[in-house]
């Protein structure tokens, strides 16, 4: 089963290695970014891997000292991801791509059960919402 939660075992990877190096974490996020718009891909997420997703980023974004604009930079690789996709039905990286971003959402609304909500988690989930206003342009 290693294959089918790569991206699962990934996240948490990712989570374990920003505590480990905090100063790469902002990388970690771009990491995560790339991994969530992985073009190349015809797995659509079934086995809550955007959540794991969201929960190390959510983890990454909790390190102390991190800058606003830290938090949301790692942004702008989704928002290059998604710069001129087609209306239509969703490629499946675009799918794991909002099916991350909703999840992320929550858990930066909600917070993580042992760690709270991360100090920039407001900042992030306005960018996320925009970005979740590619597919459900009836979100206020």
């Amino acid at each position: 089963m290693g294959w089918l939660h790569a991206v699962a075992h990934g996240a948490d990877a990712a989570a374990a290695f920003a505590k480990a190096l905090p100063d790469r974490r902002t990388e970690l996020l771009e990491l995560c970014a790339r991994r969530m718009t992985a073009k190349q891909t015809d797995y659509r997420y079934s086995q809550l891997e955007d959540a794991r997703l969201a929960r190390a980023l959510t983890r990454i974004l909790q390190a102390p000292g991190l800058k606003q604009e830290e938090a949301t930079g790692w942004l702008t690789v989704v928002v290059a991801a998604l710069d001129g996709i087609d209306p239509g039905p969703a490629p499946v990286w675009a799918f794991n791509t909002f099916a991350t971003l909703q999840s992320l959402h929550l858990h930066l609304t909600r917070g993580l059960a042992d760690e709270g909500i991360p100090p920039h988690a407001d900042a992030v989930a306005i960018h996320a919402c925009d970005l979740l206003r590619v597919p459900y342009r009836w979100l206020a």
